[in-house]
């Protein structure tokens, strides 16, 4: 999940897509990097932020409700269970444990209204939205991957992800 040269084609190709409109639409690479470190240094994780914002020299990521860390709790071992995971589409759905598959469903639940808006810090119209979950159905919930890149990625997978040349 965070190893960017891991990643399928399609997802490299979708990240790099986004991640370079992204910078465009917020004043260039130098300022999404920038808002990227000041998360990093947040700690706990900025997700848990009870501001729901945050804020770099130039750019402002906010978002619409406060997580609680028992809903960060799963969705974190989700993601560190997977960090290294090569496959295309995690369902993260897809978990034995039937208490355990109880709690991810309460987490999609909680966190699907969730809506992370990036901008400039004066507000003005430029900027970019995503989301936590990149799809959700019946049986099948996987993490949008800009969302991962932004809280648990590190910012040499947004620079890999920024370089990235199509084979």
């Amino acid at each position: 999940m965070c190893n960017y040269n891991k990643q399928s084609q399609e997802t490299k190709e979708f990240i790099h897509l986004f991640m370079t409109k992204a910078a465009q639409n917020v004043g260039g690479v130098n300022f999404l990097l920038s808002l990227l470190e000041a998360m990093k240094q947040k700690k706990p994780n900025p997700f848990l932020a009870k501001e729901c914002f945050i804020e770099s020299t130039h750019l402002k990521i906010k978002w619409n409700k406060v997580v609680f860390k028992d809903k960060f709790d799963v969705l974190e071992s989700i993601v560190y269970t997977h960090k290294t995971d090569e496959s295309e589409s995690l369902n993260i759905l897809e978990h034995e444990n039937t208490k355990q598959r109880k709690k991810i469903l309460n987490m999609v639940r909680t966190l699907t209204p969730l809506e992370f808006v990036v901008t400039t810090k004066d507000e003005d119209e430029n900027g970019f939205k995503f989301k936590v979950f990149d799809i959700i159905e019946e049986n099948k919930v996987t993490l949008n991957p800009v969302f991962v890149a932004f809280f648990f990625c590190s910012v040499e997978f947004t620079k890999k992800s920024l370089k990235y040349k199509e084979a």
